[in-house]
């Protein structure tokens, strides 16, 4: 008798430990389905950015020196920068995007007060060599028509806005310079 209650006992731990290991499994499946399906960020972008935007705006009903805060997130996309050089803002875009890496109003900055004394900024959209040659182009017109907006969004009047299309729109440099926006001042 003493064998059958230890071969149940065994068999008992077997089955508890295989129950054991199938709902962990299924725990951790289910966790990381839960995970991947919360996770508001693109695969292949970096970290999202915290940022803290604060308004003086007066908020009715509250005392007068209420300050509103808001915070933000913003996803920069992978690839997406903006340089100043020589004088002409780049913006760099992500492959297939036209989202704006953050900075683009300090980057206009100079635009705004060469058009504000006179001038007019001339914004021309490249892109890379990979992919379908008319999409590319369609895309470089789109990246165009964003750093256009966020200019007319800054007060820059549209008549002072040019967009010029490129003799060639691809791009010089590698994949990730080619894909870009310029803007520059002409008289």
């Amino acid at each position: 008798m003493a064998a059958s209650t230890e071969d149940d006992s065994q068999t008992y731990f077997i089955l508890g430990l295989a129950v054991g290991i199938i709902a962990l499994v299924i725990l951790l499946v289910v966790g990381v389905a839960i995970h991947k399906g919360g996770d508001a960020r693109p695969a292949q972008g970096p970290f999202p950015t915290t940022v803290s935007v604060t308004s003086a705006a007066p908020v009715q009903g509250a005392p007068a020196a209420a300050v509103v805060t808001e915070s933000v997130v913003v996803v920069v996309p992978e690839g997406a920068s903006i340089r100043v050089e020589g004088g002409v803002v780049k913006f760099y875009f992500a492959t297939g995007s036209a989202d704006l890496a953050p900075g683009a109003a300090e980057a206009l900055a100079a635009v705004i007060q060469g058009v504000g004394a006179g001038k007019k900024a001339q914004i021309s959209g490249f892109h890379d060599a990979t992919g379908d040659a008319a999409v590319n182009a369609e895309l470089a017109e789109r990246r165009a028509q964003t750093v256009r907006e966020v200019l007319l969004g800054l007060g820059v009047p549209p008549g002072q806005v040019a967009l010029k299309k490129p003799e060639a729109t691809t791009g010089s440099g590698s994949n990730v310079q080619a894909r870009r926006v310029e803007v520059t001042l002409i008289d």
